[in-house]
């Protein structure tokens, strides 16, 4: 995102925005920079835009497809990163995340923890 242009971003943006709410009737006000990669101006760029930069607390290679099978090793990279207001970045493109979610969920649970929307940490 810092390489891209003020014109690159919004175009991105106002590209994703149209398609979430085309899809899914959701109003987008968060971004997540791609790769967590982003500068001062692109921060200020996207509030221009009405969006709120989030970044997350915790995240692992999940998104790589070479390293699926490792279904215990994300239990307990979810398991061990657990803390008040975690915000944690996982791929829905990981089959091990898909296969351990459920468990990871009940577990945090179990941990006294609960889940949150980022609106609801905001007020």
């Amino acid at each position: 995102m810092p390489e891209s242009s003020n014109e690159e971003i919004k175009e991105d943006v106002m590209e994703l925005h149209t398609a979430m709410y085309d899809k899914f009737e959701y109003e987008m006000k968060y971004i997540r920079p791609p790769k967590g990669e982003y500068s001062e101006r692109t921060v200020a760029y996207t509030n221009t835009l009405g969006y709120k930069t989030v970044m997350w607390s915790f995240a692992y290679d999940d998104w790589d497809e070479n390293k699926q099978g490792r279904e215990e090793y994300g239990k307990k990279k979810i398991l061990d990163n657990v803390h008040n207001g975690a915000v944690m970045l996982l791929h829905s493109t990981s089959k091990d995340n898909s296969n351990i979610l459920d468990y990871c969920i009940k577990e945090i649970k179990n941990m006294g923890y609960e889940f949150k929307s980022l609106d609801e940490f905001e007020n």
